[in-house]
Formats: structure tokens, sequence, C-alpha cells
């Protein structure tokens, strides 16, 4: 993979070089086939193709209308079928964005709750730290400035529908896990309810302010987006209604040219004593998709390096430390390219562990059976690496990040190629 990214640099260099970036009008775009590597994924194949409309210019790197649509396949068994459609000028003054996504998974990672109470051991399967989730999602998003000022507000809809299932060893050809898979297990001793062990629907409104000075938002070299944001699950409309708040900070910090300091600062707590489904604690919440799915603890949006979703709890908090440099800019048909790379540090930690009942009066052999522990505040998942990027336009950009986890509880290391920044 890695002479596959670097064949791309070179034979796109060799074709033309230009140190004056050209001003994009009109229709632009970005086109490649989905060929990318994510350790928990495994190898990508499919297609992505992203239209962009510039209109006269004037604003550029800003678009004025982004179709991107996708249909790809991971070695692993994971599916994208994702249309997203994202504009400032269907409603004047209103940034629009509408997702609609069926994303499919043979093998969704399942670690667990509350992090380091749930004991990874390496030597077990993968079947066994699995289980099948196909997930629907159809979001409406909408952002407002007050006034010509930076102060703004968010608001928006999204419908989820989970499917999920133990994992089908038979279709895989797969051995039977001795004891049944740990999903398998939370269920049969109730730390998974009958109510949410095989998915369900969720109806989501969520409100809440920002605060964005960017200036660009592909690639910002100054500025602060800050979000503090709502979502809830009402009663009326859902079997298990449950609130969530997220405070979302991140900031961008010049210096020197094309090299920025940026670094995001996430806080999410359950609202309430109603309790989440435990398929929808991973979600984050977030205003604006980079990628097909935003969830963890762990993995490629979250703390790489660290398993997907070996992080999940009530209240968690995390922290995305990062480097980033343009060290090269060309031409090639036509188009603005760049080369830049970024070094990353990235820590998470549950603040609230999700609450096992029965925990305290179990058996040594159920906690062995179950691999729990007793929960240890003030405990982080971390990792650092470094990434390349390629930009194409500004706005497309294929990502290349490689983490090392510090704890061999969080597992080892993380390889992902896919699209943009992390935030």
């Amino acid at each position: 993979m890695r002479r596959f990214v670097l064949s791309l640099i070179f034979c796109v260099i060799a074709i033309n070089f230009y140190p004056q970036e050209k001003i994009k009008t009109g229709l632009g775009f970005g086109a490649i086939p989905a060929v990318s590597f994510d350790s928990d994924l495994g190898f990508q194949y499919g297609a992505i193709v992203n239209l962009y409309h510039y209109g006269d210019g004037s604003n550029y790197p800003k678009y004025d209308h982004s179709l991107y649509l996708e249909w790809s396949r991971f070695s692993k068994g994971t599916g994208i079928n994702r249309i997203m459609y994202d504009t400032e000028k269907l409603i004047p003054g209103v940034r629009t964005t509408v997702d609609v996504t069926y994303y499919t998974d043979q093998m969704l990672s399942f670690y667990g709750f509350n992090g380091f109470q749930s004991d990874y051991q390496a030597d077990k399967s993968r079947q066994f730290y699995s289980q099948e989730r196909n997930m629907f999602r159809a979001k409406a998003d909408l952002q407002g400035n007050f006034g010509t000022s930076n102060f703004g507000w968010v608001g928006g809809y999204s419908f989820y529908n989970f499917d999920i299932d133990s994992v089908d060893i038979n279709k895989l050809g797969l051995e039977h896990s001795a004891g049944g898979s740990l999903y398998q297990r939370y269920v049969n001793n109730g730390l998974i309810s009958a109510e949410e062990a095989n998915g369900g629907s969720i109806h989501y409104l969520k409100a809440g302010f920002k605060y964005d000075s960017r200036d660009q938002r592909a690639f910002a070299s100054k500025g602060i987006w800050t979000e503090a944001v709502i979502q809830s699950a009402p009663g009326l409309i859902n079997s298990m209604p449950h609130t969530k708040f997220a405070l979302i900070h991140r900031q961008y910090l010049p210096l020197i040219k094309d090299m920025v300091f940026a670094y995001r600062l996430t806080y999410q707590a359950t609202i309430g004593k109603n309790k989440t489904p435990y398929y929808a604690q991973p979600l984050l919440i977030t205003s604006f998709l980079t990628a097909a799915e935003n969830q963890g603890l762990g993995g490629k949006r979250s703390l790489r390096g660290v398993m997907r979703n070996r992080v999940v709890g009530d209240d968690i908090a995390f922290g995305n430390f990062e480097l980033r440099y343009k060290f090269f800019k060309f031409q090639a048909f036509n188009q603005n390219f760049y080369i830049g790379t970024n070094l990353f540090f990235d820590s998470g930690i549950i603040l609230k562990p999700i609450e096992i009942e029965g925990f305290d009066t179990m058996s040594s052999a159920l906690k062995d059976e179950l691999l729990l522990k007793d929960f240890e505040t003030g405990k982080f998942h971390s990792a650092a690496g470094a990434g390349l990027k390629i930009g194409w336009n500004e706005n497309f950009i294929i990502s290349v990040d490689y983490g090392k986890a510090f704890n061999s509880q969080d597992g080892d290391s993380g390889m992902y190629i896919n699209l943009n920044y992390m935030f």
C-alpha cells in the first residue's frame, strides 16, 4: 500500500508542475477508485466521486455545492453506500447538509463496556470480539450565523436503524467460539437487554450553538470552530428515549507558511437517567460528517492506533493534537494539488462508566467469563503517529495515517488510508 501511495504521488508530479495555484470556477471534481486500507476494516475497493461547483470562483477554495457519492467494500466485511450533499445556496444564509448512508458490517468490533474495565485478550479470535451490524442513516443538518458574526446555530434531524445479531460464522466459514462471542455473553447475562440486543430505530433531534472563524473548511490555517449541541431521542417517537450533550472545540494556529498546529477537544455526556441503548453509545455528535460514520472511541475518526470502538462509556472526553504541514504544491491536468504531512497525538478517557447491573454481586467466575474487572478512574487511552496528505483542489484530500497505541490493552497499531483530515 505504501508503494501504491508513493507511485500515485510521483506519477502525478511527473506529468506537470506549476508553483502558482489556479482559482477554480464552475464544476470541479475528485474521483478515485476506493482503494484504501484500514487496520480495523481491511482493504477497501469500490469507487468514490466528489463533485464540486465553485461558482465564479470568488470564494475559492470554498464551494457553492458539493455532492459526494461512494460505493465501496472492505475485505473484513464492511460495506459503505453513501450519498451526501452540502451547500449554502439551497437556503440562502443556511448551510444545508443531507446524508443518506447504508453501512453494513459483518464483523463490527465489540470489546465490551468502559474501556479498560473490559479485559482485552489478544489471543482470542476476531469473531469473539465481533457482532454483525447493518446500519441505515438519513440525516439533515442545518447551520446558520447570527447576522454577519461568527456566532451561529445548528439544528437537525437524524434517523437511524440498527439491525444487530451475532456474527454469521457459517456464512463466513469461521470456527465457533467456545462459550459464545463477547456480545453473546453480554446478551445471555443481561448486560445487554433483550430490548436492545438486536438493534432498533432512533429518531434524533439536534439543536445547539456554534462559533466558526475558520478561513477554510478542508484545511483551516487559522480560526476556531466550537459547538455546544444537545441531541435527543424524545420518548414520543422513540422506544428508548435518551439525550446526549456534546461540547466540541477545535482551534487552528498558524506557525509558519503552510504549517498549522490544530487540536480538537471533545466532551460528550448523557443527560438524565434514561438508559442509552448500547448500540447508540459509540455515536459521536457532530454537525458535519467528514466520513461515512463517526463513532468510537478508537479508530480512524477518534483515536488512531486504538482499536475501533474500544472505549465505550456513558460520559467520555478525548483530544486530538496535530502538527500539519503542506510542503509541496503543484498542478497537473489543470488541477491544483499539494502534498502534506501531519504528526499527531490522540487520547481519550471515560468520565462516567456505563452501569453494569449486578457487578458488585457477580461471582469471580462470571466476571472472568465476561472479561470484567473493576473500573478505575483516570485511565487514558492514548496513541501517536504520523500521516501523509494529498490535496486535490483543496477540498478533496487523500489521507494516510499510522498510529501506535501506548497500551497493549488498546491493541498494537493502526494504518488508515481514507479521505479528509480528521477535523
